[in-house]
C-alpha cells in the first residue's frame, strides 16, 4: 500500500509500507491521535479497512481531489473519511440537517467553507451523505463544486468585494498584480487546493444511478472507491476485538468468535 505518511503521519513522504504491521501501526497512532481531540470512533483496522483509509487519504490529499465513497450503509464510509482526513490535516466538515433546512442554509455552509479555504488558506474535507440529500436541488451546487469550483451566485456583489479584499496581500506576496480578476482566480484555485469532498453513497436502489446521470460530476470530477462487503477475516477481527474483554473460557471465546462471521453471512 501506497501514502504520503510512511515516514510519520507529520512527514510528508510519498512512499511503500514495508508490511501491513507498520501501516496498521501508522493508523493506530492516527485514531489514537484522533480520538484524543474528537468525539472516539471505535474501529477496528483489519485489512480492508486499512486499505480504504490509504485510498482516501491519496485522493484528497491531491489538489481539487474529491472521494465517491460507494457502499451500503455500516460499511464504514464516514469513519474511514474522517480517519483519512485526520492524517491529512483537515478539518472534517458536515452538513447538519434539520426539518427547516433548505437551500439558503446550504449556501450559508458553502460559504463558510469556501471563505476558510479561499481566504484563511485551510484544509477541509467536507463529509457529504446521501442522507444529508433532503432537496435534489443540493446537488447542482455540489455538482459545480465539483467540477469547476465556482458555483454560481453563491456570494453576492459586497461578499465577492469583501473576498478580493482580504486577499490582496497574499496575491501580492506571490509576485502577482492585485485586480478583482486575478484575486477572484487566486480564491478559486484556493478553494480548489483546500476543499475536498467525500461523498457516501449507496449503490442500492435506483437512486444513486439517477443523480450520476443528471449531475456528471458527481462521477466524472471525483475518484471512486467501492466498498465492497466485508471479507470473512474483517469479520472475525471485528468479533475478536469485542469479545475480547467478556469473562469466558477461551475456548467457548473461540467458538463464538469464529460463530459470528458464520452467522453474519448466514443473515
Amino acid at each position: 500500500m501506497f501514502a504520503s505518511f510512511v515516514g510519520s503521519l507529520d512527514e510528508k513522504q510519498y512512499d511503500v509500507f514495508p508490511s501491513s504491521e507498520i501501516l496498521s501501526q501508522r493508523l493506530r497512532e492516527a485514531l489514537d491521535g484522533y480520538n484524543e481531540l474528537n468525539a472516539v470512533m471505535d474501529l477496528v483496522l483489519f485489512e480492508d479497512a486499512m486499505k480504504h483509509a490509504c485510498k482516501i487519504s491519496r485522493i484528497v490529499s491531491a489538489d481539487a481531489g474529491h472521494a465517491l465513497l460507494v457502499g451500503v450503509g455500516g460499511s464504514g464510509k464516514q469513519s474511514l473519511t474522517r480517519l483519512a482526513s485526520f492524517i491529512c490535516q483537515y478539518n472534517t466538515v458536515t452538513i447538519m440537517i434539520s426539518a427547516s433546512y433548505g437551500i439558503n442554509d446550504l449556501k450559508i455552509d458553502l460559504q463558510n467553507y469556501y471563505t476558510k479555504a479561499g481566504v484563511k488558506d485551510e484544509g477541509l474535507c467536507f463529509l457529504f451523505t446521501e442522507g444529508q440529500i433532503t432537496k435534489e436541488q443540493f446537488l447542482v451546487y455540489i455538482n459545480d463544486l465539483l467540477s469547476s469550483g465556482e458555483i454560481a451566485d453563491l456570494f453576492d456583489v459586497d461578499g465577492v468585494d469583501t473576498i478580493v479584499n482580504n486577499l490582496t496581500p497574499a496575491v501580492k506576496s506571490e509576485g502577482l498584480v492585485p485586480s478583482k480578476e486575478v484575486n477572484w482566480k487566486f480564491f478559486i484555485d484556493r478553494v480548489r487546493k483546500n476543499l475536498h469532498m467525500s461523498l457516501c453513497f449507496s449503490p442500492v436502489g435506483d437512486a444513486f444511478r439517477n443523480r450520476a446521470r443528471k449531475f456528471p460530476a458527481l462521477v466524472n470530477c471525483t475518484v471512486i472507491d467501492w466498498f465492497h462487503p466485508w471479507p470473512y477475516d474483517a469479520l472475525l477481527s471485528v468479533a475478536d476485538k469485542f469479545l475480547a474483554d467478556l469473562e469466558m473460557k477461551d475456548e467457548i471465546r473461540t467458538s463464538v468468535v469464529k460463530f459470528l462471521p458464520f452467522s453474519f453471512d448466514t443473515v
